[in-house]
């Protein structure tokens, strides 16, 4: 059993309970009520987040990119709570916008998606959607936006910045240059792969089948392998797919021409000179044919014996 409490002691605790400042209990009352009401807000958010990412991953279960409006595009991408990044492709697929790089993009974009999803390092730390114009025109007035596609990266916390707007004019929309910004933006590396194409291996097989053919069929007379004027052909059309940048278009995948969604003015020649479009390339080529052909044509006119008129005429 414990020694009671002398007559002293127990006066002493009662003169400081006496001299305890009687505003203090409100104070430590609030205090208490302000500690209760952060941590059950705390609780709210978590259990919101949670709520998020659950939904976001039964999306995705069921396609690697799912479509969003505006109420769902400021649900799950501009209000916080967030801890998961975001990839968003702004587009107009309806064939009323007659938007045939739109069409081109989504492939790539379809692409990279899967290869993300079915890929052994699928989390719920990076989702891929998309906002089409006539299911989400809020959207893009919401973010001053004039042009389609473009791709978007919204970071867990904050604004996105400059970078995380994918430079579609200067880079291309290839899925493998998509899958090098998002790992320059998310630390998330995504290995592409792409499905199987067999239209190459068939024309290859057709080439040679054809050449082998003609060479059988001309087997008593191969001259034709040491005419010149073929062999000038073809290197001459090899220059002209070269010079032209018809490599570039390969590596780089830009668009065929660039449609201004606000007058409808198609543009084939690109403002900058660190890109170019399909439509570019082909006059290009248009235009290196041409010249040659009329250097061919005057040396043809200066060194040949026939008719004057017809020498004039080249």
């Amino acid at each position: 059993m414990g020694a009671r409490a002398s007559p002293s002691r127990r006066r002493q605790a009662g003169r400081r309970l006496r001299y305890l400042p009687t505003g203090s209990f409100p104070f430590l009352l609030l205090l208490l009520l302000l500690c209760i009401q952060l941590g059950g807000g705390q609780k709210k958010k978590e259990n919101l987040l949670a709520e998020k990412v659950e939904q976001l991953m039964e999306w995705s279960s069921r396609r690697s990119i799912f479509r969003m409006n505006g109420d769902k595009f400021r649900k799950f991408i501009k209000a916080p709570p967030r801890n998961y990044s975001m990839i968003v492709m702004f587009t107009a697929l309806q064939p009323q916008r007659q938007c045939s790089v739109c069409r081109q993009a989504n492939e790539e974009y379809q692409i990279l998606a899967n290869s993300w999803r079915y890929s052994s390092a699928f989390c719920n730390k990076l989702f891929f959607s998309m906002v089409d114009y006539d299911e989400g025109t809020d959207v893009f007035q919401q973010l001053n936006m004039n042009s389609a596609p473009t791709f978007m990266h919204f970071p867990p916390k904050g604004r996105p910045k400059r970078a995380d707007t994918f430079d579609l004019q200067r880079i291309g929309f290839a899925a493998e240059q998509l899958a090098k910004w998002i790992a320059d933006r998310t630390d998330v590396h995504i290995r592409v792969f792409r499905p199987p194409n067999y239209s190459g291996t068939i024309a290859l097989a057709l080439l040679v089948s054809l050449v082998g053919g003609l060479l059988y069929l001309r087997r008593n007379n191969l001259e034709f392998i040491y005419n010149k004027t073929g062999w000038a052909m073809v290197s001459l059309c090899i220059v002209f797919a070269m010079t032209s940048g018809q490599m570039w278009n390969h590596i780089r995948g830009p668009p065929y021409a660039h449609k201004n969604p606000h007058n409808g003015q198609v543009s084939y020649i690109h403002g900058s000179s660190q890109a170019q479009f399909v439509a570019e390339s082909h006059i290009i080529l248009v235009l290196n044919a041409a010249i040659t052909m009329g250097m061919v044509l005057l040396n043809e006119a200066a060194t040949s014996k026939g008719d004057v008129g017809k020498r004039r005429t080249f």
